[in-house]
């Protein structure tokens, strides 16, 4: 009998382990955190952000929640989604690109809120210095200084040495002359003698960008940096395909996708560098004192078959110095 009621007792004690285990898994705390973007998710961070998150541990329906707001490209909406946000009791908010940084802050002074973009948060006066950012932000920047416009621009002339006028289209139509990445390219272009026409997206009308873009006779255009242009990058590579515009592009994705060329940092490793950063708040560091990151590898990718299509013949020179050929 003593012999059976201890059996019992070691039935019920494996049956309790699972128990307390489950009640374990099931106290495990869920994060929220906030996303702000002016543009729909682009379907490269739909698999990005999600994918280096859960190396890190942080898998969405069982101890993540990304509250995801977007403006649908009009800036005038980003600070009420902004407030929405911080009214969501999020732990934290990343700001994908400059005008989402900019709601978030005015929205709050507390909450964290994470950058991510290719714009310069210092000469916008968002944050103090990239190495003390201060305050409740911090984040990452993609290129090591400024926008990385100039040497874009380099990697173009290069392609197409004949260019002497080359076309930035521009995520916005206001104030286009002193957006920072407009500005490299201007003075990189004055160095390389060429002429620099920007045309701004009006309402989401590629049709008439390009058609004003074309009005300029250019020999090349320069895709500006917006996570809006990824996401719709497609028609700007089929309307640059039509009209035999060579184009350089900001990510690696846009010319998996049929564009010219990109030189740029891995998209994915700075997703990578993100998902750290969100990792390392949600532990209890603070954003103040981690400083933004910039990039230190650039790949520069070529689509050969789209030079082909063009009938672009490209300087052996560039095409040695590719980290990737796309035939």
């Amino acid at each position: 009998m003593m012999r059976r009621r201890h059996c019992i007792v070691l039935a019920a004690s494996g049956l309790l382990a699972p128990l307390q285990r489950a009640g374990a898994q099931s106290a495990e705390r869920v994060y929220r955190v906030g996303v702000l973007r002016e543009v729909a998710r682009p379907p490269v961070a739909a698999i990005f952000l999600p994918r280096a998150l859960r190396e890190l541990g942080y898998v969405e329906s069982r101890n993540l929640i990304l509250e995801e707001r977007w403006a649908d490209g009009d800036s005038a909406r980003l600070p009420a989604l902004a407030q929405e946000l911080v009214a969501a009791r999020v732990d934290l908010i990343i700001a994908f690109g400059a005008g989402p940084l900019r709601a978030c802050k005015d929205a709050t002074t507390t909450l964290p809120i994470i950058l991510f973009g290719n714009f310069d948060p210092v000469a916008l006066g968002l944050v103090a210095s990239l190495a003390r950012p201060g305050a409740n932000v911090t984040g990452m920047v993609f290129a090591p200084d400024g926008t990385l416009g100039g040497k874009q621009l380099e990697m173009l002339k290069s392609a197409v040495p004949r260019a002497t006028r080359v076309a930035l289209l521009s995520p916005v139509a206001d104030n286009l002359a002193n957006s920072p990445q407009a500005r490299e390219v201007r003075d990189a272009a004055a160095v390389l003698g060429m002429e620099l026409v920007v045309v701004g997206l009006q309402g989401g009308d590629y049709a008439q960008a390009f058609a004003a873009i074309m009005a300029q006779r250019p020999h090349a255009l320069f895709v500006g940096s917006s996570q809006r242009f990824l996401f719709e990058g497609r028609q700007i590579i089929e309307l640059a395909a039509r009209h035999r515009l060579p184009a350089i592009y900001q990510w690696r994705e846009q010319v998996v996708n049929g564009g010219l060329m990109t030189y740029s940092a891995s998209q994915y490793g700075q997703f990578q560098r993100l998902a750290s950063y969100v990792d390392r708040i949600l532990k209890g560091a603070k954003p103040g004192d981690l400083l933004i990151e910039r990039p230190t590898r650039f790949e520069l990718v070529i689509n050969l078959k789209t030079a082909k299509a063009l009938g672009l013949s490209l300087p052996q020179s560039l095409l040695v110095r590719a980290d990737e050929v796309i035939q």
